[in-house]
């Protein structure tokens, strides 16, 4: 892999090269890791010439717990959390991701660890990954916070101390609301996961809504403050009732992660806050909780970007999934999902389209039928895949 120091000209052809509003032939210009030409409808003589591949930004990923897999690959097992990070950030590049918010939890819902359990081991990784120079994509953090859960306040505002954040999510998975309205599917889950019997259940979701009733609020308005403080992007989680999305109005929130109902999705995009669903959700044809489709959202018009969530590879296969629904706007509006519309959510203005004056974060796709193949990556302008 060529280092920061070897960053030099670059000039790709193609086709099919996918701007902001749409598809065209183009020779795409990059000095010192920027764009500084799109010649459309002509090809350089010493242009690299990509056939009938296509070139796309670089996808832009919000939210996804796929490190978390790696560090802990089987129940108990730590992997070393150096080599998890490496191993991680190899597969997000080479899924066309050149931009990652990594997402780490704070707070604790009874059955997830909180800070004690690996987010301090991780995050110092990541901070030494970043130093050696050799990740391949571009790294920020994502800190996801339980609301309902004891310390969570405090644990943030040290962890914020020590480590940048640039997106904050509110979660609070209590039973009988949000995610978890319908409890009997939480009941199913835990009965899965757990063996545990129903009357341990019936214990185990009293305390926490009993919890949530105590410290759920108190908690909310001391993240929202310090995430407004620090100047930190928020994102809700799992809204439901516009009465959710007038609180997100109120406490400034500027993305609604996974809206569970068209309801409060539709309330979320006319308030101007970007609406975040899963690409799984479209690759599989819906949620795999029963909550709205994001195809459904996407035909109202009310979808904004996709997260990989849990598989990296399916935020381009998710894009590419929209391409025909009418409300999208072609395969250029299907691609501002994963690249300029999570860039702009998150205040990033210098990358998420291919043109002059933005970073050189590109992607050759090629298509087999009509699953989209990762075939080269660079982030400015340096192959890193």
């Amino acid at each position: 892999m060529t280092t920061p120091d070897d960053i030099g000209s670059l000039k790709l052809f193609s086709r099919r090269v996918v701007l902001a509003d749409r598809e065209t032939a183009a020779t795409v210009v990059v000095e010192d890791g920027i764009i500084v030409a799109v010649e459309t409808d002509h090809q350089r003589d010493d242009a690299v010439d990509l056939g009938d591949d296509l070139l796309i930004p670089g996808l832009v990923e919000l939210h996804t717990d796929h490190l978390e897999p790696h560090y802990q690959p089987r129940p108990k097992v730590h992997w070393d959390p150096l080599s998890a990070v490496f191993a991680y950030d190899a597969q997000i590049a080479s899924s066309g991701i050149t931009t990652v918010f990594d997402s780490l939890r704070i707070g604790s819902d009874d059955d997830r660890p909180t800070t004690a359990d690996g987010l301090l081991d991780l995050s110092e990784a990541i901070e030494m990954a970043k130093g050696t120079g050799l990740l391949r994509s571009d790294h920020h953090t994502h800190l996801r916070c339980e609301i309902p859960s004891r310390g969570v306040v405090e644990e943030a505002e040290s962890y914020l101390a020590r480590f940048d954040v640039r997106l904050m999510s509110l979660m609070d998975h209590t039973p009988g609301q949000r995610q978890f309205r319908d409890e009997e599917k939480l009941r199913t889950y835990y009965r899965g996961k757990t063996g545990l019997s129903e009357a341990d259940l019936d214990q185990l979701f009293a305390n926490r809504r009993a919890r949530a009733a105590e410290i759920g609020e108190p908690n909310k308005r001391g993240l929202v403050a310090l995430a407004h403080r620090a100047g930190i992007a928020l994102a809700s989680h799992d809204d439901t009732f516009e009465d959710h999305v007038a609180e997100s109005v109120a406490d400034r929130v500027s993305i609604a992660e996974f809206p569970t109902t068209v309801e409060a999705a539709r309330a979320s995009h006319a308030a101007g806050i970007s609406v975040l669903m899963g690409a799984p959700n479209v690759v599989r044809g819906g949620s795999h909780s029963g909550n709205v489709s994001a195809v459904d959202l996407a035909a109202a018009g009310v979808l904004d970007i996709l997260s990989s969530d849990y598989v990296p590879i399916s935020l381009i296969h998710g894009a590419f999934g929209l391409r025909d629904v009418p409300a999208v706007g072609g395969l250029a509006g299907a691609i501002q999902t994963v690249t300029l519309k999570p860039a702009l959510a998150t205040g990033m203005t210098d990358r998420g389209e291919i043109a002059a004056t933005k970073r050189a974060d590109l992607v050759r796709v090629a298509m087999v039928g009509t699953q989209p193949v990762v075939r080269e990556v660079w982030r400015t302008g340096r192959r890193i895949a």
